[in-house]
């Protein structure tokens, strides 16, 4: 049993009597948790298909598409680093991927690659789920707002319209781009930027209801924190887009700072649940995910 495929594999993983037929597609690949996700909805709901993972390299995203779709794949999740390289090896884009600036789900549909975004909705649902908040009438702040899902989720806060939204990023002229882009989308909401090092940053974070860490900063044991300690206060929420490990440095220290917390786990399980209904429209999947993922 292949931990992941490849090109070279694609072809015979896409036969027999349970064909490959949904794949994620990443560089690296091999930790992503989508499999365990979306194969027993797939099970529970009686479609005959393999969902599996596929690794490719930066620059062959058409090739692989192009390769899926004559396979008779259905669809596709797209993780990093290919987001934003999907968007142009689609034949359609939705409106709302084009707006959040990247895709992360496809659809092989009538000889047509059609691509979408489902972290802007799914972060949406995720932080209803696991804080009871809801975005539109929350300040949040969002630290790497310049990577591909710290844009989408900028770009989902815009949507909802909040009075107040702060973006954080090493590169400051990557977040002021963004913020042109959010004030168009949301004319009547504030929006700060910010880089790691300003002073300003303390005040901004322990005011905030939602901190949103977006870096890739935790994904490995040795990686330094985000943020300090002093700059959580208790009556902030805070979410790691990273759910794996479970707890990053980010997330220790705001619980040691009496913050409630949720890693990306819940956005995966939403962002797949809402996929899953593009490729399958009318289907549930969301209660057998949720199942899947508590095991």
């Amino acid at each position: 049993m292949h931990s992941f495929h490849t090109l070279e594999t694609l072809p015979q993983a896409a036969t027999g009597t349970k064909p490959a037929r949904l794949a994620v597609l990443g560089q690296p690949v091999s930790h992503s948790a989508s499999p365990q996700l979306h194969q027993p909805a797939l099970d529970a709901l009686g479609i005959i298909a393999t969902y599996i993972r596929l690794e490719v390299d930066p620059g062959k995203l058409r090739e692989a598409f192009a390769m899926m779709a004559k396979l008779g794949f259905i669809g596709c999740n797209v993780t990093v680093p290919h987001k934003f390289e999907a968007m142009d090896s689609c034949t359609e884009v939705s409106a709302q991927a084009r707006l959040l600036g990247a895709v992360n789900t496809v659809q092989f549909k009538d000889g047509a690659i059609i691509g979408y975004n489902t972290d802007g909705p799914g972060f949406r649902a995720a932080i209803s789920d696991s804080f009871g908040l809801v975005l539109g009438k929350s300040k949040t702040l969002i630290l790497g707002a310049g990577g591909g899902a710290g844009q989408a989720i900028a770009m989902q806060c815009a949507l909802e319209k909040p009075a107040e939204l702060t973006l954080v990023n090493r590169d400051l002229a990557k977040a002021e781009s963004l913020a042109e882009r959010l004030r168009d989308v949301s004319p009547g909401t504030e929006i700060r930027t910010l880089g790691f090092m300003d002073p300003a940053l303390r005040d901004e974070c322990q005011s905030a209801d939602l901190i949103v860490q977006t870096t890739s900063l935790g994904l490995k044991t040795t990686d330094s924190q985000v943020i300090p300690d002093s700059y959580f206060s208790v009556d902030t929420r805070a979410y790691d887009t990273i759910y794996q490990p479970p707890e990053t440095p980010f997330l220790a220290a705001a619980k040691r700072a009496g913050c409630k917390t949720d890693n990306g786990l819940s956005l995966l399980i939403h962002q797949g649940a809402i996929a899953f209904q593009h490729w399958f429209p009318g289907t549930e999947p969301l209660p057998y995910m949720r199942r899947a993922m508590q095991r």
